[in-house]
C-alpha cells in the first residue's frame, strides 16, 4: 500500500513561496501518477496538479498555472509542488493522492479524486493578505 510523507506547509504573507514535498513508500514509485489536491475551510477538495512517473506527463489547475511548478525526484521517491506569488485563495490543506498508472486515463483525468486510490494526511498552507 502506497503510503505518503508531506511537509512544507505554513504560513506566508501573499506574493511568497512555499515548496511542498511528498515523500512516497510502499510502491514503485516509477509505476505511479502522483497528484496533488488542496481543500480550503467550507470548500470542495479541488486537484492542483499531477505528474506521471510512467510518462512524464504533468497537469496544473488553471489557477496554478504560471505560479506553481510540479517535479519529482526519482532517486528520492519524491514530488515537489513548487508554490509562487501566493494568495490568500491557495490557503487550504494540501495532500498526496496516488494511483497505479495502468489504471490512469490521462491528464484529463487528473483532478478526478474517483481516480486516485491512495491518499495522504495533508500538510497545511495558509496565505496572509
Amino acid at each position: 500500500e502506497v503510503q505518503f510523507v508531506e511537509s512544507g506547509g505554513g504560513l506566508v504573507q501573499t506574493g511568497g513561496s512555499l515548496r511542498l514535498s511528498c515523500v512516497v513508500s510502499g510502491y514503485i514509485f516509477d509505476d505511479l501518477v502522483i497528484g496533488w489536491f488542496r481543500q480550503a475551510p467550507g470548500k470542495e477538495r479541488e486537484g492542483v496538479s499531477c505528474i506521471s512517473e510512467t510518462d512524464g506527463s504533468t497537469w496544473l489547475a488553471d489557477s496554478a498555472k504560471g505560479r506553481f511548478t510540479v517535479s519529482s525526484d526519482n532517486a528520492r521517491h519524491t514530488v515537489y509542488l513548487e508554490m509562487n506569488e501566493l494568495k490568500p485563495d491557495d490557503t487550504g490543506v494540501y495532500t498526496c493522492a496516488a494511483v497505479d498508472g495502468s489504471e490512469w486515463l490521462g491528464t484529463a483525468y487528473c483532478s478526478a479524486l474517483v481516480e486516485y486510490d491512495y491518499w495522504g494526511q495533508g500538510t497545511q498552507v495558509a496565505v496572509s493578505s
